[in-house]
């Protein structure tokens, strides 16, 4: 399985950690991510405002289809639900 490359921020407190313990805990992470981010867990957390047509987009192929593009519409908003 080939990791994607992403930049990751990993605070640690432990300051007698090896490298090699730190390779495996960011393998674990990457692995960990790479099960999770997925575009039905990333519909599921996110929902569409279009103030264009007055509407709450919530269905998931809508979603989708709007985070595939290239650029939103103006007054077309991509919002997490936290």
């Amino acid at each position: 399985m080939k990791t994607p490359d992403r930049d990751l921020l990993v605070l640690m407190k432990d300051e007698f950690a090896t490298e090699q313990f730190m390779e495996r805990e960011l393998e674990q992470l990457n692995s960990l991510l790479f099960h999770y981010e997925t575009m039905d867990n990333f519909c599921t957390a996110h929902e569409v405002f279009d103030l264009n047509k007055y509407k709450i987009v919530r269905k998931s192929k809508t979603i989708q289809r709007i985070a595939r593009q290239q650029e939103l519409k103006p007054f077309q908003f991509l919002c997490n639900k936290n």
